[in-house]
């Protein structure tokens, strides 16, 4: 680089130019000289030498090397040469000031390539690590992220010596003596950026993300998270600020792993009066007989009890022995069938109709599913759908919803008495 300075200012002197001038044009054609050779230094080396590592690794049978692929920790090493050609060019110039910054810049750049490096290398660690047994029961990812917080910290603290020129233990003396006083007044910013580590590299929230938040009243898409704050646009379109480290110290529901599953659950039950749930008898078999997602499965369970009642010499019309289809057992079916044929329901997903504990209000019969469509407006009109026609059809199984009495239960219990006693 001195040489090619040299000949540029000797170029620049033949054209009569003024030395002054020359030296300017030179020693800058050169710097960009520098800059455009380090470019393709490294632009060379991620290309050919990180392209052919790739394909070489992609054809082993072993999995590690496709870790450090997935981490792109060669492409971290592919920026080396670059820096060690502006390291070994750093005094081209003969001027001091640009000496001492294209060397300061020289060693930065390094302590970042040693820092990009080992923090993906630790990651590749940890991917390695997450292959063996021992990983269920012994995770070592705390103790990865200890390590990269400690590098970058080192590095950190590395790149002000360089910059202010000073030697890192006096720079760790004077953390020492002000350590106090950082924490209290920059104690949310600490928290905070801890905490925005954390979230980032556990993969806990991104922007996008729909989140519900109780303690913060937040319900909604995160829209900025920044260092010492969160902030959520819940679905009336209000803001809600959270603190970066609540959403660590605390619990909070993420959404977005119901987005990317592809449906959205639908948890729900109706409350059936036990007083109207009874065995089924002939005209009533016969009457849902005829709907068409019943008709093979009651035939079809008929003849079982059938069977099983003749095994035990049991006569057809003994209630307290045999066995007999009820009301209810019909119903659950039926929700079964009727939920399989619509298209709007996950069939690959959790797909459950059954009976929970009966209570002082009744029996309730819940619906466990997942819709395909996600959007919440359409959702809630999916839900409301099955049970518009759950509410229609239970009348037609002898079923009765459960409800409190209201006014115009007490009215016409009153009317009713009174006709009876004018009676």
């Amino acid at each position: 680089m001195k040489q090619f300075r040299d000949f540029l200012f000797s170029l620049f002197q033949d054209l009569n130019i003024l030395d002054h001038w020359a030296l300017t044009f030179s020693i800058g054609l050169s710097l960009i000289a520098l800059i455009v050779l380090a470019f393709l230094a490294q632009l060379s080396t991620r290309v050919i030498l990180v392209s052919l590592i790739h394909r070489l690794f992609q054809k082993t049978k072993t999995e590690w090397d496709d870790f450090l692929i997935k981490r792109k920790v060669f492409r971290a090493l592919a920026h080396f040469p670059s820096a060690l050609i502006i390291y070994a060019a750093y005094d081209f110039s003969g001027v001091e000031i640009i000496t001492d910054i294209l060397y300061g810049i020289s060693r930065i750049y390094l302590v970042v390539i040693f820092a990009l490096t080992t923090v993906r290398l630790a990651n590749t660690i940890n991917d390695i690590y997450q292959t063996t047994p021992y990983a269920a029961t012994r995770p070592i990812k705390g103790y990865i992220q200890l390590l990269q917080i400690f590098i970058i910290f080192m590095s950190v603290i590395l790149g002000i010596s360089i910059i202010i020129g000073k030697s890192p233990l006096g720079i760790f003396a004077g953390l020492g003596a002000m350590a106090a006083v950082l924490l209290l007044i920059f104690k949310d910013s600490i928290l905070g950026f801890v905490a925005s580590i954390q979230l980032s590299a556990n993969n806990m929230l991104k922007p996008g993300d729909w989140i519900e938040m109780q303690s913060h009243k937040a319900d909604g898409t995160v829209i900025d998270i920044s260092l010492t704050t969160v902030k959520v646009q819940n679905w009336d379109k209000t803001i809600t600020t959270i603190p970066t480290y609540a959403l660590v110290s605390e619990s909070f529901n993420n959404w977005s792993g119901m987005e990317e599953s592809g449906g959205r659950r639908i948890k729900r039950s109706v409350n059936i009066d036990m007083k109207s749930v009874r065995f089924c008898d002939h005209e009533m078999l016969d009457k849902l007989s005829h709907f068409y997602l019943l008709k093979d499965f009651i035939k079809t369970k008929q003849e079982e009890i059938k069977a099983f009642n003749e095994q035990l010499n049991i006569q057809d019309g003994d209630v307290y022995n045999g066995r007999r289809q009820t009301n209810l057992g019909i119903f659950r079916y039926y929700l079964q069938a009727y939920l399989k044929q619509n298209p709007n329901i996950h069939q690959d997903m959790t797909f459950l109709v059954r009976h929970l504990d009966p209570t002082e209000k009744g029996i309730p019969i819940e619906i466990y599913v997942f819709s395909k469509d996600q959007e919440w407006a359409n959702y809630e009109g999916i839900q409301a759908d099955i049970f518009d026609h759950v509410l229609a059809i239970l009348p037609e199984f002898g079923l009765l919803v459960f409800q409190n009495p209201s006014g115009h239960d007490i009215l016409q219990l009153s009317n009713t008495l009174q006709n009876n006693s004018a009676n």
